[in-house]
């Protein structure tokens, strides 16, 4: 049997591809690979695949929220019996540019995927990213699974909550066996420009100004790609049957539908954060104070409780082990 993967292109999508590969696994990746960051960067991350995978991977470039795109593609598709889900439109402050871009590819692109499982049939297990944003404006720390997701800071977060809700009801109406990860702030090797650990590294090394937003009174459960991957991995291999009474971190609620925090269950003052790429280039920061930005949050940090108790979920990499990783790969990738 294989599995598909959407978003393959995409930071997590790749190294959950590559991860799912090594264990000899046969991969359908699946991405439009389009042009909110650098396309190269993307299409660099799906040479690297075809590289490692061989025969065993294989891509196929497409739109999942096209009309019927994602269910022609199932159907042929007949031995992929798990999808991972990871493809959307990412980024809180870009849902406040292109709010559209975020219902056609999060809201829409989730519903074609939860149809198209629905209309084959057979499909075991769908895994799919959710986000930390859910979390919304909520004040308690750590954020655990339990905590209400109703009121989103972003269209972004509240796209994510809305996937959840979906997901709830085909696991309730089909009985089709579903797991949401919440992702809490993903970084390391290959990862996505608009995200902190590359924009600072990018601008301390050309000498210009970081902006650092609420003047760094802020907070990030930073969780390193591997640890991420693992937990992945492990939700994929332990798909949610009914009932399951037993399991606090799943709210199920009857349906095979579960749902999980992953993060490195440590939040870790931003200015730490950029401190550790100060280390690791061997270069000061030009920092350039800001107030909040709209759609943002002051602190992150998950409660994993129930995904170490229910997947084994054990996340090791500290900021100060992962950020000298991340830091060579971008020397190397970019030739810096």
């Amino acid at each position: 049997m294989s599995l598909l993967i959407t978003g393959a292109a995409g930071f997590i999508g790749m190294h959950v591809a590559r991860a799912l590969l090594a264990r000899g696994e046969t991969v359908i990746g699946v991405d439009d690979v389009n042009a909110y960051y650098d396309p190269a960067l993307k299409e660099a991350r799906l040479a690297e695949l075809a590289r490692l995978g061989g025969g065993a991977f294989r891509f196929v470039k497409l739109d999942i929220a096209a009309p019927g795109a994602f269910a022609a593609l199932l159907a042929q598709e007949a031995a992929a019996d798990r999808i991972v889900h990871l493809a959307a439109q990412a980024g809180v402050r870009y849902s406040l540019v292109n709010p559209g871009a975020y219902v056609r590819a999060n809201v829409e692109g989730h519903f074609a995927v939860l149809e198209a499982c629905r209309l084959r049939g057979g499909v075991k297990h769908l895994v799919y990213a959710s986000s930390s944003s859910v979390y919304g404006g909520n004040e308690k720390l750590p954020f655990a699974v339990e905590d209400r997701i109703d009121r989103p800071v972003s269209l972004y977060a509240a796209t994510k909550a809305a996937d959840e809700l979906m997901s709830h009801c085909y696991a309730h109406l089909y009985g089709l066996a579903q797991t949401g990860l919440r992702f809490f702030t993903v970084y390391g090797p290959w990862g996505r420009p608009d995200m902190s650990a590359f924009i600072f590294t990018r601008a301390i090394l050309a000498g210009q100004p970081i902006k650092v937003f609420n003047r760094g009174d802020m907070r990030r459960d930073f969780t390193y790609i591997d640890d991420i991957t693992a937990g992945v991995l492990a939700a994929l291999d332990r798909p949610p049957t009914l009932p399951s009474p037993a399991s606090g971190g799943g709210l199920g609620g009857g349906a095979p539908h579960r749902l999980y925090n992953l993060g490195n269950s440590r939040s870790e003052e931003l200015l730490d954060f950029i401190a550790a790429i100060e280390t690791a280039l061997g270069k000061k920061a030009i920092i350039e104070p800001a107030p909040m930005q709209p759609g943002d949050v002051k602190d992150t940090y998950a409660d994993i409780a129930a995904s170490r108790r229910d997947l084994g979920f054990a996340p090791k990499t500290t900021i100060r082990e992962g950020i000298p990783k991340f830091v060579a790969w971008y020397r190397a990738f970019y030739g810096v």
